[in-house]
């Protein structure tokens, strides 16, 4: 049985300011419609023979996680809940426990859930070829043929041809080299980009840790043997994981095993690590600029430039990369935005929230966006989902005014129970037990209008709740 494990625990903190801590990039529509964990699932979805997959994924992120298989038709997916990040090595042990459970003989195709593939084909025809060596208990990755030099990546220089067709020993795992390094590799056509993807045994990959890194197979067992079930996730015992060590695949077990081979493959792979990466997959206009959303420019060239809230215009720029949102804007040389991160960085030493969240934040019934804030008042945008409703809760310290735009709203106030529809309103009071929900079959929304001493989202006061949320950050 083949078994997909999409890991998506990443931060993408060097595509700020559109990748946030609690909406990081694999949520994100970043090259289509589909955001890349959409993207990611469907991909193994055309792959013959393949089981529901196995999600890990941070805990603070279950419910996106959730509505996104939604979307991707997976709903017979198993969601771990990782309480704290311990790299891809853990992760994978804990898929790899969690597989051998269905099938003593699973092969797991381990994949990022933030990466594109633009050639699904030639992504398919390499998993077909890996899996015999895979199954002969060959730990396999896949080696992208590189197109450009390129520093960001890591490197796998290629060893002797295998039994299998088109498998390879590995000679060496480099790390990121500089450019002049790079270039050498390149020519050389010894060297291929090191993807982080997997084809590998479930029974092989515990074996290879139990020689190799037995103090993370330890954790993953006790994680496993002491999780509770919290609807329809695995929630891993935090103090059983966060004891195992935080290591990678690669320096766990990929640079110490003998059995480890590499299949090359050539199909339009990004990891999408920075914004140059997406200008370098984006469709771009004859100047050679790639544009997202209401984008004015004048004499400029070979730039990613993207608005998602408003017009952004720019002149007489070269490689540039120009980033809106809602509230912040990002501009970077095209050649540094690796660097991103450190204003990411800073921004957490500051205490702002900039690093972490956007002005819409995402809940399972739905998201609101804050509109405007000010003093003693405060205007929200909320949508909930068909069938969805908030928890049943009261503040301390606001009251609240909610007027429906589109849809149908269920009321509770207090006790009484109201249905109110498009321009209609209702006033909730200071102290005042109320639940709002969606009976309808369309997304609704409404303006919510707060006022009072106190706006922050911790003055909520739970009494139910249909999602097993006890703090408002859930």
């Amino acid at each position: 049985m083949l078994i997909p494990v999409l890991l998506c625990g990443g931060v993408g903190s060097r595509l700020w300011p559109v990748s946030r801590e609690l909406y990081p990039k694999q949520f994100l529509p970043l090259l289509g419609a589909d955001s890349l964990l959409v993207q990611t699932c469907q991909r193994t979805q055309c792959l013959p023979d393949a089981a529901p997959p196995i999600i890990v994924c941070n805990e603070e992120h279950r419910f996106l996680v959730a509505e996104q298989l939604r979307q991707a038709e997976a709903g017979d997916a198993d969601i771990v809940l990782e309480p704290v990040g311990r790299n891809t090595a853990p992760a994978v042990a804990i898929a790899a426990l969690t597989a051998l459970a269905r099938d003593p003989q699973a092969i797991l195709l381990v994949l990022p859930a933030d990466h594109i593939i633009q050639d699904t084909d030639a992504f398919a025809a390499a998993v077909a070829q890996g899996m015999p060596a895979a199954s002969a208990g060959r730990l396999v990755t896949f080696g992208i043929v590189p197109s450009q030099p390129e520093t960001g990546y890591g490197y796998i220089r290629r060893g002797a041809a295998l039994a299998e067709p088109g498998v390879y020993a590995i000679e060496q795992f480099v790390e990121k080299p500089d450019l002049s390094t790079a270039e050498r590799y390149v020519q050389s056509g010894e060297y291929w980009w090191n993807s982080g993807m997997f084809l590998l045994g479930a029974q092989t990959y515990i074996e290879q840790l139990e020689q190799f890194a037995p103090a993370i197979l330890a954790a993953a067992r006790s994680a496993l043997t002491e999780a509770s079930h919290d609807l329809d996730f695995v929630r891993l015992d935090k103090a059983a994981f966060g004891a195992s060590p935080a290591d990678s695949i690669d320096y766990a077990v990929m640079e110490h095993t003998r059995a480890g081979a590499v299949v090359p493959v050539d199909c339009g792979w990004s990891d999408v690590g920075a914004w140059s990466s997406l200008w370098d997959v984006d469709s771009k206009d004859i100047q050679g600029n790639a544009c997202i959303g209401d984008v004015l420019l004048q004499d400029v060239a070979d730039s990613y430039v993207r608005s998602d809230s408003r017009l952004v215009a720019a002149v007489g720029v070269d490689n540039l990369v120009i980033v809106e949102t809602a509230d912040a804007v990002l501009v970077a040389d095209k050649a540094r935005v690796q660097d991103v991160k450190h204003i990411v960085a800073k921004l957490k030493r500051a205490g702002r929230n900039e690093a972490t969240v956007h002005t819409r934040a995402y809940r399972p019934w739905g998201s609101y966006e804050s509109l405007v804030t000010a003093g003693r008042f405060q205007v929200k945008r909320i949508i909930v989902n068909p069938g969805q409703q908030l928890s049943l809760q009261m503040h301390h310290h606001r009251a609240e005014h909610w007027i429906v735009v589109s849809g149908t709203a269920k009321v509770t106030c207090g006790e009484r129970e109201v249905l109110l529809t498009e321009d209609q309103s209702t006033y909730i009071p200071l102290g005042t037990r109320h639940r709002l929900s969606n009976p309808g079959v369309i997304p609704l929304e409404l303006i919510e209008v707060q006022t009072g001493s106190y706006l922050g989202e911790d003055d909520i006061v739970r009494f139910q709740d249909v999602y097993g949320r006890d703090t408002p950050a859930q």
